[in-house]
């Protein structure tokens, strides 16, 4: 099925329900939140009821984002049997969501890990973002593209191709920007939200961070403790882009940073690299996923232990 053709069927089987709930994965990013939005306000364009339900709390610095309010932190997708429209995941499972089994699902994604569990599935690994995928069902459905809607796509994509860096980037990505700019997205506004409204939390634990790296030819890492957290005053979306430090790092191929998880004995790893490593196949062999360049995975503990066996995999796929 092409692409167009998997759009045209996706209008089809929106035109067949009434109400949607809209998810998208735990901890979510400017691409969950952003597209999220934005597909809901298609949604209601063409005259449909949205709920948008999400595990985890919005991070602080899509707070300014149009209509962040609406979306609901929840445990439980609720229990009005309406279809689910679930972003950027490769399992319910993702989503962390209680209440899933036996809807009408919706899956559309953009990971190279993805996966065809829903009821009907659209993934497109070519995709800058699933920000991308949801402007192209705006298109395709003629819905009236609001400056609300192009703030939220263009902030998924900017977020998405890390600044427009990641590999992912290309003139179609720049394109789109320009069309989403020209329908009332404010490209310095959003930077701003984004890029420079950091807590002094997340500037004290990168700090820690850095202390904590360390580098062993072409791979870097480093790791932050619940302690850490505790003692920098910081919360777990604090750490976001602090792998993005190692990685800059000249001849460095690959970084991986490893978060300490409140639940016992067990990390987070945000893994990176700069095109000689697939780290979505690294992850992907611990459970996790991602893009070629940017991905992730949980690895139980304790930390030696868990830094060791990331770094022998990372070592083996240089070779």
């Amino acid at each position: 099925m092409t692409h167009e053709e998997a759009i045209a069927t996706l209008l089809e089987i929106l035109h067949n329900h009434k109400r949607f709930v809209v998810t998208s994965h735990a901890r979510p990013d400017g691409d969950a939140v952003g597209s999220s939005l934005a597909l809901a306000e298609i949604l209601e364009q063409l005259g449909h009821e949205v709920d948008i339900v999400f595990a985890d709390p919005v991070p602080d610095i899509y707070e300014t984002l149009p209509n962040v309010g609406r979306i609901r932190h929840a445990r439980h997708a609720g229990d009005d049997p309406r279809a689910v429209i679930i972003l950027e995941c490769d399992s319910t499972k993702r989503t962390e969501l209680l209440g899933l089994e036996g809807r009408f699902i919706i899956n559309i994604d953009h990971h190279a890990s993805g996966r065809d569990f829903g009821s009907f599935n659209w993934i497109d690994e070519n995709a800058c973002a699933v920000a991308a995928m949801v402007f192209r069902i705006a298109v395709a459905a003629k819905v009236d593209i609001t400056p609300s809607m192009a703030t939220c796509l263009y902030t998924s994509i900017l977020s998405d191709t890390g600044s427009f860096t990641y590999p992912g980037t290309s003139a179609e990505t720049f394109a789109l920007a320009h069309t989403l700019a020209l329908k009332g997205a404010s490209p310095s506004k959003i930077a701003r939200d984004v890029l420079f409204t950091s807590p002094l939390s997340k500037i004290k634990l990168l700090g820690a961070a850095l202390s904590n790296m360390e580098c062993d030819g072409a791979i870097a890492w480093s790791w932050v403790t619940q302690q850490d957290l505790d003692r920098t005053g910081a919360i777990p979306e604090d750490c976001e882009g602090v792998v993005n430090h190692l990685i800059s790092i000249a001849g460095v191929e690959s970084a991986v940073f490893l978060r300490e998880l409140p639940t016992a004995n067990q990390f987070r790893l945000s893994i990176r690299s700069k095109g000689r490593v697939n780290v979505a196949l690294v992850a992907e062999s611990f459970g996790g996923g991602g893009h070629r360049t940017a991905s992730g995975c949980t690895m139980e503990g304790p930390l030696a232990s868990a830094t060791g066996r990331i770094l022998k995999q990372l070592r083996d796929e240089l070779c």
